[in-house]
């Protein structure tokens, strides 16, 4: 499989738009010391689609996406830039696009994870909502981003993970 250079690219390239998938708060008191050798699910008991965190990532920026197109002919188009936080982007500049080759061939079309068990169990709750996650995700991810442009700005070599 090839993989991009992120260096080099501008589109956030995704496997599935449409995939529902979600996950989110403190799961540091299980531990394999905890005495609770089970596997519980941390999840929020709702769906979210990958189009939804992405437009709430850009929203976190100040950007508005519009999405166009369908299936993996679906593309997300910046519509309105609010603030600074993405000064290398462009009004109608396509932003996202789906990307076949990364397709896993035994992919569910839904995912819903059920944190009952963790709930009963644990005592487990959600601590902040998925809004938020994203939310916290993207000011952590920015703030690395401007670490790395400083370093680099100052003749620092910098490696960015492609993870």
């Amino acid at each position: 499989m090839e993989f991009l250079s992120f260096s080099e690219v501008r589109v956030l390239v995704v496997r599935d738009i449409l995939l529902d998938r979600y996950w989110h708060g403190n799961t540091t008191r299980i531990s394999p010391r905890s005495g609770h050798a089970k596997v519980y699910v941390i999840a929020t008991g709702q769906q979210l689609s990958v189009q939804q965190f992405v437009s709430w990532s850009a929203q976190a920026l100040g950007i508005t996406l519009r999405f166009e197109g369908q299936g993996i002919h679906e593309v997300a188009v910046v519509e309105k830039i609010t603030g600074s936080q993405a000064p290398a982007l462009q009004l109608g500049q396509t932003v996202v696009r789906i990307d076949q080759r990364y397709f896993r061939p035994t992919e569910v079309d839904t995912l819903l994870g059920d944190p009952t068990k963790a709930q009963q169990k644990l005592g487990w709750v959600t601590e902040i909502t998925a809004h938020q996650m994203c939310q916290e995700m993207v000011a952590s991810d920015l703030q690395e981003a401007k670490r790395h442009a400083l370093l680099k700005a100052n003749g620092y070599e910098v490696e960015v993970s492609a993870e």
